[in-house]
């Protein structure tokens, strides 16, 4: 019942993170003063501004926070399944991602350590 009510059309996740989101990572830029930045289309679920992610690569994975979503170089607050974007990552450096890694949605801990 609960899955019913966080999924329905126009419905919002309680935690403002969609653990379904997930990103096959097709370029990887670095922009200055601005960091990197991961193109991609988006194949499920909803990413925002502030949300956690994961970058599962063969070396392991990478968590990190989304700084900033972008469409055709216009700002967004939340990109969607179907959505050809940019994703800002935080602390990220451009050698880190590469071509074929997944992005996917994540809890971090932010906990001062």
């Amino acid at each position: 019942m609960q899955d019913c009510v966080e999924n329905k059309p126009g419905g919002k996740q309680p935690t403002g993170r969609d653990p379904s989101f997930q990103m096959t990572v097709q370029d990887v830029f670095a922009i200055r003063g601005r960091g990197t930045v991961v193109t991609g289309r988006i194949e499920r679920g909803t990413v925002r501004v502030g949300d956690g992610v994961e970058v599962s690569r063969q070396n392991g994975a990478l968590k990190t926070l989304v700084t900033a979503v972008e469409r055709f170089h216009k700002q967004l607050d939340e990109a969607r399944a179907g959505d050809y974007v940019g994703v800002f990552l935080r602390d990220v450096d451009k050698d880190d991602v590469h071509r074929g890694d997944q992005l996917m949605g994540a809890a971090l801990d932010l906990g001062s350590g």
